[in-house]
This record gives C-alpha cells, sequence and structure tokens, in this order.
C-alpha cells in the first residue's frame, strides 16, 4: 500500500475529478499527482480512476476506494491527535440534517471556532436515516439527526438499542405544516384542501411525520415531490397547490410570504448521535461547546 500522501492525491483528484484542478489544491506539479495515482494503481491492482481525454471519473473500484482512503485519512489524524492528547489539531466529520444546520449549527459552529480555531470541522448535510447509516460505519464522527416518535413509541425502536450508538438530546423543534391560506382564520389539519406535498427525499424524518400526520399511504390521492432544499419547498407552497412540513425555526429564517399559513403538527427532538466508545479530545471539545451552546 502507497504512504498516506498517496491517498490524499488521490482523494483530492477524485473530488476534483481533474489532475489539473487537484495539483493546484496540493501545490504540486501535474506530473508529481499522475505519478502519484499510476503508482497508487499499481498498488491496489485495479484502475481507479477512469480516463477520458482530459476528463475522469470514478471506477466501480475507485468508488470503494475512496470511502476506505477517507476513512483512513481520518483515522490517521484523529490517531496523531489521541496519541498526543489533544496537543495536535484535530478535526472533526459532522453530519446534519439540512434543517439544523440552516437554523442551529451557524452560532454552534461559530461559538467552537472562537473556543478551538486549531480544531477543524466538515460538515455534510442527509437524511435522518442515511446519518445513521454514516455514524454507524465511521464515515462520520457525529451526526445531528431526528427519530420519529411513532418509531421511538413503537416495537421498532428496540432496534435503536443495537445499532451501538449514544445519543444526546440537543435542540427541540416545533415542526409546522405549511399551506397555502384558503381564507380559514383556524386552519386545522381537516381543513388541507392540497393533495401534493414537497419534501425531502426518503429517510427524511420530517417527511415521515407529515405522511403519518396526513394519512398519506392511507389516501392514492396524494402526491409527493421531492425537493432539494427547503428554500424550493416553500416555493412550491407558494404557488397555492403544495403543502410541505418543516421546524418553525427554519420556516422564521425564510422570510414567508403572507398567502401561506403554518398548521401545528408536533415537537420533535434533534440529537447529536455518536459510536460508542468513540471519544476524542477535539469530539469532547465539540460536545462541550454544544452543552453551553444549549444552556
Amino acid at each position: 500500500m502507497e504512504d498516506f500522501e498517496s491517498l490524499r492525491v488521490f482523494v483530492c483528484v477524485a473530488n476534483e475529478l481533474s489532475v489539473t484542478g487537484a495539483a493546484r489544491r496540493l501545490g504540486k506539479s501535474p506530473s508529481n499527482v499522475t505519478t502519484r495515482l499510476q503508482k497508487l494503481e499499481a498498488s491496489v491492482g485495479a484502475e481507479l480512476l477512469v480516463r477520458t481525454g482530459k476528463s475522469f471519473s470514478l471506477s466501480a473500484a475507485g468508488e470503494v476506494f475512496l470511502d476506505y482512503a477517507e476513512r483512513m485519512l481520518s483515522l490517521r489524524s484523529e490517531t496523531m491527535h489521541v496519541v498526543s492528547g489533544g496537543r495536535s489539531p484535530g478535526a472533526i466529520r459532522i453530519g446534519s440534517m439540512e434543517a439544523t444546520a440552516a437554523s442551529r449549527l451557524p452560532e454552534l459552529l461559530a461559538a467552537f471556532h472562537t473556543s478551538f480555531p486549531e480544531h477543524g470541522v466538515d460538515l455534510t448535510t442527509s437524511p435522518s436515516i442515511r446519518l445513521l447509516d454514516d455514524v454507524r460505519s465511521g464515515k462520520i464522527d457525529g451526526a445531528f439527526l431526528a427519530i420519529p416518535p411513532s418509531f421511538i413509541e413503537s416495537p421498532l425502536s428496540e432496534k435503536l438499542d443495537v445499532l451501538g450508538l449514544e445519543f444526546h438530546d440537543a435542540w427541540e423543534e416545533s415542526l409546522v405544516l405549511l399551506h397555502p391560506d384558503i381564507g380559514i382564520e383556524n386552519l386545522g389539519l381537516d381543513d388541507v384542501s392540497v393533495k401534493k406535498l414537497a419534501a425531502f427525499p426518503l429517510g427524511c424524518t420530517y417527511r415521515r411525520i407529515a405522511e403519518e400526520y396526513l394519512r398519506i399511504p392511507e389516501r392514492k390521492e396524494w402526491e409527493i415531490q421531492e425537493s432539494p432544499s427547503y428554500h424550493v419547498m416553500v416555493a412550491l407552497a407558494c404557488t397555492g397547490r403544495y403543502a410541505t412540513v418543516l421546524p418553525e425555526s427554519v420556516y422564521q429564517t425564510l422570510l414567508p410570504p403572507d398567502n401561506l399559513k403554518c398548521i401545528p403538527l408536533c415537537n420533535v427532538t434533534t440529537k447529536l448521535a455518536w459510536r460508542k466508545g468513540y471519544d476524542t479530545p477535539v469530539f469532547e471539545d465539540f460536545r462541550n461547546t454544544l452543552n453551553r451552546n444549549l444552556v
């Protein structure tokens, strides 16, 4: 196996899909990057990048290898950080729901940077179900996610005990159903007139809650429009043809127009999840910052 620098080069090329772009980011010559890639592929015994003219794409083996390479680089950084007792700068990979990233994390991450400017943070967003998988597999170190109340209260909650994760309550979110204004003062779920829901793809906790409250699985007239962001969902609701569900804290950041009304649904707790036994100085600093931020 080649050294960690070759892994770093490969990850950079895989992200840039360009030798020239990766060389620029790494401060290396394109020929040096190409040589390291060739030696790495020879060491692995598989083609990791498919070259078509001047463009690149990951091969099937490359997609698998990229995940491992990122984890090995992260583990190396974590090891140096832990054995130095936190004296070596650390980095943390955090996953988050889109809503939490929009309304809660800016203040938390700013406080973390102020207290620990030597630490780095890598932030990605995904639906809660995917975040659970990413934490379990070690792809990320921790994640802010939500679990549907119906899941916790049902026999399915027993599955949480075998995930090998720890959970810490962070924020309580008030979910609202955003609905076109139809002139009813105290609009309720029984007054929902549209039959289209704008929501994130499957795996989103808030989508599942919306489906449960609106009884969408048993009402075939409903359609679901999968959307990439809350801005798009609110825009669709403004057309008068869609409803959507989102935390009230996010809704207030979007400067909503007057032709929409909010129907309260329920409260859902956002939790920080991490693997049992995972304890590094940088992650402890992050949790302590979170706790101070919650006071």
